[in-house]
């Protein structure tokens, strides 16, 4: 479904993306790492690197404006708060850059280099939020989401002479979805709650084949939709924390650029990640799927700076054909060491990821080691402010 993201905050060199459906109340300014790397097999690249930026009174107080800024893709969206009702908000999307509709074929475990493929590409989107429940504490928002994303696709040095790229083509799409509460753009927040729904239609302007003399279709019209329930809290006082989350979904007339797409652990590739860990970044591809998250972190240190992270992820699929796994079942484990500044302004983490049903060479069993790293320079501003 990351064919036609609004918001793509995670573009170094494999093309993941996230849409962040709601204005952003807050003023940010963040830089977001994220790497996992494969210790079975040869998986492709699993990393972002992106720079968020949002500014809720840009030229006005009703004015705000997001950016995100990968090397080579920029995304931002600029939102007017009350345009149309006093709880109605509207935004104007834009974006573009390199390497953001990549494509790569794994299949039970390997990865067909050959097989895969470069997809640069752009596009608009017309937003509007509006608020169902203006006097309760946990806000109740209708969003949806309309407009176009041109893809062009190219052979990488890698692809195979006899295998012909899918031709250059316009997808428009239209999405909407009704959120109660939400989470921030942040790596592991402390505290976050979202109940949502959604559905979203793709239409595309060439359905041509292509592959192998033709073998492969690209759908005129892909049907999606998902449910998302997640919950994280955290006890400051004894730094402990827990989380779970719970994602449903469903396809019509799904092709390898719509199927759903789950593995790996980066938690910010996308608005509602399927991470499995120990599995390569968007090995599994599912035309329905039930996913199933949880995690708990304790302190190690008095201060709370360092902690320990474990965590369990399974989903259970309904493989695109040709995608089929011995399982429906897929499980991964984790678990990671973090450590958080004086400051609380930037936190690092290093993780290890074992996925218990991942295919490689024909036998069960993955492992992989991650990075990730976030510097808040919000929070650093308000440090240097605080009195001591």
């Amino acid at each position: 479904m990351n064919a036609t993201a609004l918001i793509p905050l995670a573009l170094l060199l494999g093309g993941a993306t996230t849409v962040w459906a709601q204005i952003d109340p807050y003023p940010r300014s963040l830089l977001q790492l994220g790497y996992d790397y494969s210790l079975s097999g040869k998986g492709p690249q699993s990393l972002y690197g992106y720079y968020y930026y949002n500014n809720p009174d840009f030229l006005s107080t009703n004015i705000a404006l997001r950016l995100a800024v990968a090397p080579v893709y920029l995304d931002g969206e600029i939102g007017f708060r009350g345009l149309l009702s006093p709880h109605t908000d509207v935004g104007v999307g834009l974006s573009g850059g390199g390497f953001a509709d990549d494509y790569y074929e794994i299949r039970q475990g390997c990865y067909f280099k050959d097989e895969s493929f470069d997809g640069h590409g752009g596009g608009a989107s017309l937003n509007l939020y509006h608020l169902i429940n203006p006097r309760q504490m946990i806000p109740l928002n209708v969003v949806v989401q309309g407009g176009f994303h041109y893809s062009t696709y190219s052979r990488t040095d890698r692809t195979d002479d006899s295998f012909q790229p899918p031709a250059n083509r316009e997808t428009t799409f239209l999405r909407a979805g009704l959120r109660f509460a939400g989470k921030e753009p942040m790596l592991y927040p402390d505290l976050a709650m979202e109940v949502s729904v959604w559905f979203e239609r793709l239409w595309r302007f060439d359905e041509s084949t292509y592959g192998f003399a033709g073998d492969r279709r690209v759908q005129p019209t892909t049907d999606l939709y998902w449910l998302y329930a997640g919950v994280s809290s955290a006890w400051t006082n004894t730094g402990h924390q827990f989380t779970f989350g719970l994602t449903a979904g469903g396809s019509d007339n799904t092709d390898r650029f719509s199927a759903w797409r789950l593995g790996g652990v980066l938690p910010l590739a996308s608005e509602f990640p399927l991470t499995l860990p120990g599995y390569y970044y968007q090995e599994l591809s599912a035309r329905q799927f039930v996913h199933l998250s949880g995690s708990y972190v304790m302190p190690l240190s008095a201060d709370h700076r360092w902690q320990a992270r474990l965590g369990a992820a399974t989903a259970s699929l309904d493989s695109l054909p040709g995608f089929e796994q011995p399982s429906r079942w897929q499980t991964g484990v984790g678990t990671d060491l973090s450590y958080t500044s004086r400051s609380r302004a930037w936190r690092v983490i290093v993780r290890y990821g074992y996925g218990i049903n991942a295919l490689r060479d024909g036998q069960e069993g993955a492992h992989s080691v991650g990075l990730l790293y976030q510097y808040n320079f919000e929070q650093r501003k308000l440090w240097h402010k605080a009195p001591r």
